[in-house]
């Protein structure tokens, strides 16, 4: 008789992030944490600290607060103490999650005895400047990537990377979350018709995203010009406190042009997810190739026509869930001609897909703890 196959072994996986304020990748920490933790591992996160801690307790994990984000030499003091900190908690794998942090794990991981100190994974979620503070993602026994085209920008920039290290792992979005044909409830509509009254029978065009220049904003605003005036550009994004002086731009821009009736800025917005719905089509034009294209892959699952930069990340996630998005890149008269085929019907809206091309969260995640157990063995 066949033994039945060993359960796996109880890890404790430490996630490294500069803070838990919001973003992407903090949202990644958290949503890794909470799938050690379903799986009865123990779930370990150090960062500066940040709004998201308290989700991350509330759903087991643990937090140490300490700050190994902060770019500069003095950061570097915290290497003895980290190294002591893994030893203490008999960490199996460490998962530094940005540039910064992975240093810092390195230094410390560098000098434990090889037999007892935990296996190293490091992540590439941008496609950062080549350089030798960028090149610390590649210093990982594993080096686990957001998307097929941060696998290239990895063995192309930096050849000494043994290929076998990289592991593809792409983000996803969980379908309850962001469900097919997703309509906001009524008070909610009523609230944004209040707020948002110039919406009202124009055909509403949505590019969400902070106010930095990598998202094409001016590109939006070129389209916007192309098209009749029925169409209205919806920028949905807080402003970068770093670059204030762009989002004057942008606002200037928008005034000199004279589109100040037909594009709106709505600010930093919580409700993304109903705010996409209501939209008629949401676009994605960030003007350099990005790791992956989140916000477009959220508003095809949720049954929005999404028109895209076919190239990076969005150009990825275009041509497996909604083709009919993908257009040259920087071509707003492209991108206008597609909105107005989306509008007339010639262009169909996407599909529902309840694997969304394989780009779901539990894909993802599965794939993350696969890569954690078979490590440690």
């Amino acid at each position: 008789m066949t033994a039945p196959d060993a359960p796996p072994r109880r890890l404790t996986v430490a996630q490294l992030v500069p803070d838990l304020h919001g973003g992407g990748v903090e949202r990644s920490v958290l949503d890794v944490s909470r799938a050690l933790v379903e799986r009865d591992h123990r779930s370990l996160v150090i960062s500066s600290g940040g709004r998201l801690v308290d989700e991350l307790v509330q759903h087991g994990g643990e937090h140490t607060t300490l700050d190994l984000g902060r770019k500069s030499p003095w950061t570097l003091r915290h290497v003895p103490r980290l190294r002591r900190w893994l030893n203490e908690h008999r960490v199996d794998v460490l998962h530094p999650q940005s540039r910064m942090p992975a240093w810092i794990a390195f230094l410390a991981w560098r000098k434990m005895p090889e037999a007892t100190r935990p296996r190293l994974v490091t992540a590439v979620h941008g496609l950062h400047s080549v350089s030798r503070y960028s090149a610390i993602v590649t210093r990982g026994e594993k080096i686990e990537v957001v998307s097929e085209v941060a696998r290239r920008y990895v063995l192309d920039n930096y050849p000494r990377c043994d290929a076998e290290r990289v592991v593809v792992n792409p983000r996803g979005v969980d379908p309850k979350a962001f469900p097919f044909g997703y309509r906001p409830d009524d008070a909610w509509r009523q609230q944004w018709r209040d707020a948002y009254p110039q919406l009202d029978g124009r055909f509403v065009v949505t590019l969400p995203g902070r106010l930095t220049r990598l998202k094409g904003h001016h590109d939006l605003l070129d389209v916007i010009a192309a098209l009749p005036p029925r169409f209205h550009g919806l920028i949905v994004g807080g402003e970068d406190p770093k670059r204030l002086a762009y989002a004057k731009e942008l606002r200037d821009a928008v005034t000199q042009r004279g589109l100040s009736d037909r594009v709106t800025f709505t600010g930093h917005r919580a409700d993304i997810r109903d705010v996409l719905a209501v939209s008629d089509a949401a676009v994605s034009l960030s003007t350099k190739p990005e790791s992956f294209g989140l916000a477009a892959l959220e508003s095809v699952a949720l049954g929005r026509p999404t028109v895209g930069y076919d190239h990076g990340g969005v150009g990825e996630v275009l041509a497996r869930v909604y083709p009919a998005g993908r257009v040259p890149r920087g071509d707003t008269a492209a991108v206008a001609a597609r909105l107005i085929k989306i509008e007339s019907g010639a262009v169909p809206p996407p599909a529902a897909d309840p694997i969304l091309g394989g780009f779901t969260l539990d894909a993802t995640l599965e794939r993350s703890l696969k890569l954690y157990e078979t490590l440690v063995v």
